[in-house]
């Protein structure tokens, strides 16, 4: 072979190995984001809407990686290959975030059920968190120290209309008195401050609310595996190939126990929502 098709042969073998490990380069764990679909390269950014609230976001500051969503967020993105600081939080209204079109945010995390209604507008993740059916009572009610569901037989319960309470109540309980239903989760409230219910059966992402807004209200507990419950998913903007990496990473956070490590260490029992058994 002639010495310059010999040189041209090494200098492309040079080219090719440089080319190799400038692609390697790009998907390190160092905040390379490889292929990803991002709207700032090189940086994750994540939206939730104002006030972040307990316990999704401990503190009302998404940034510390403290409280259910902000943990996880902070584990996907190191799935991802980001260091917490290539992770950008930002500011989005949750209309906003489920509305139609393009997005400033890769993806937004605010304790979102997932529904057929949202896929028309955005993509969504796999469930997150299974919500389930919580009791919440006054500390000064009679069910206060209940920790089983046959402790709940006597009680008188109340639910909003609509909601899923009805049959879980049914399916679980059982209790000797029906259910009295209300116009929405705010009247029931104000009947069980009044005395008529002693406490009231919603979903968990409504009971931490009530907890934080009606006076010596707390959760009672869980029930633990009811039926129907909702799925907890993180939007996208539609088309965002980003969706199914999260997915993938979901999937492994799963399979490692590190999904349910942290939703226990944030909405379980230490979070004062315990099993009702």
């Amino acid at each position: 072979m002639p010495v310059r098709s010999r040189q041209l042969g090494v200098l492309a073998m040079i080219i090719s190995v440089i080319l190799l490990l400038s692609g390697c380069s790009g998907s390190s764990g160092d905040g390379g984001d490889g292929d990803l679909n991002l709207v700032h390269q090189g940086q994750l950014t994540i939206a939730t809407s104002s006030p972040p609230d307990t316990p999704w976001f401990a503190d009302g500051q998404p940034t510390n990686g403290r409280g259910f969503e902000s943990a996880l967020a902070y584990a996907i993105a190191a799935e991802l290959g980001f260091s917490a600081d290539k992770v950008h939080w930002i500011t989005v209204p949750h209309a906003d975030a489920v509305a139609a079109g393009k997005k400033p945010f890769d993806f937004d995390i605010d304790h979102m059920a997932i529904t057929s209604r949202l896929l028309r507008t955005v993509d969504l993740s796999a469930g997150y968190y299974t919500v389930p059916m919580t009791v919440v009572a006054l500390r000064t009610s009679r069910i206060a120290q209940v920790t089983t569901l046959a402790g709940l037989k006597d009680a008188k319960l109340g639910v909003p209309a609509g909601a899923t309470g009805q049959e879980t109540i049914a399916q679980r309980i059982a209790p000797v008195q029906e259910p009295a239903v209300f116009t929405d989760a705010n009247d029931a409230a104000e009947a069980m401050e009044n005395g008529p219910i002693d406490g009231i059966v919603v979903d968990f992402v409504t009971a931490f609310q009530l907890a934080h807004t009606v006076p010596n209200a707390f959760i009672l507990g869980q029930f633990p595996g009811a039926e129907p419950q909702d799925q907890l998913g993180m939007v996208f903007e539609k088309g965002n190939p980003l969706a199914q990496s999260v997915n993938d990473t979901l999937t492994r956070l799963r399979r490692s126990g590190q999904l349910l490590q942290i939703a226990g260490q944030w909405l379980g029992a230490e979070a004062g929502a315990p099993a009702l058994q």
